[in-house]
């Protein structure tokens, strides 16, 4: 059985305009009504039998808390790659080994307000990969899981997109705009999530 560690003061790398680096600023304190610009990422952890893993953010997040979002996010440290940040926070978050990660949409990037006033906004690479083992998930960061056929998920966003993470819905939009390339979860789950004319 997996011991989820609560994770220690961290931080995040906050970026100009550009998505060059300039600072870092404390994780607990980053998030308000005027949250600066920061480097994060996005994931999307198919099985080998191509269903999309979904999650219900937990209750104690400071941010859309209890919202269900894609399989995992999180942010990178000064010393990481964004790749080296994705492999982290899967382990952390859901105790997981990842396979075959693939960058699917570089530039993404969004700014939202939830309900309390709270900001996100961030550069935010889009990541799929294929899991690699099973999910533990981490209490303090994952509250339900699903794992769902990702034309289920397409529709069920676009009827009621109100219901999931705001950066879940913008970057399902990207997804499916994006090119998938020739082989590797990208292209399976862009083949899968369908163009957006075929909704």
């Amino acid at each position: 059985m997996t011991t989820h560690v609560p994770v220690a003061a961290d931080h995040v790398v906050t970026v100009d305009d550009e998505g060059r680096r300039t600072g870092t600023f404390a994780r607990s304190a980053v998030h308000t009504t005027e949250t600066p610009l920061h480097l994060a990422f996005s994931c999307y952890v198919l099985d080998d039998a191509g269903r999309l893993l979904l999650t219900r953010r937990a209750l104690v997040k400071r941010t859309w808390p209890g919202v269900w979002t894609n399989s995992f996010c999180g942010h990178t440290r000064w010393s990481e790659t964004s790749e080296e940040s994705v492999v982290r926070h899967a382990e952390h978050e859901l105790g997981l080994g990842l396979a075959d990660l693939q960058v699917a949409v570089p530039g993404f990037r969004y700014r939202a307000v939830d309900a309390s006033g709270v900001v996100e906004n961030e550069i935010c690479p889009v990541y799929v990969a294929r899991a690699a083992g099973d999910v533990v998930p981490n209490p303090d960061e994952v509250m339900e899981l699903a794992w769902s056929d990702p034309r289920d998920v397409v529709r069920s966003v676009d009827a009621t997109p109100w219901a999931f993470s705001p950066w879940m819905v913008l970057q399902l939009e990207a997804l499916r705009a994006a090119a998938a390339g020739d082989v590797g979860p990208t292209a399976e789950l862009v083949a899968a999530l369908g163009r957006p004319s075929e909704g």
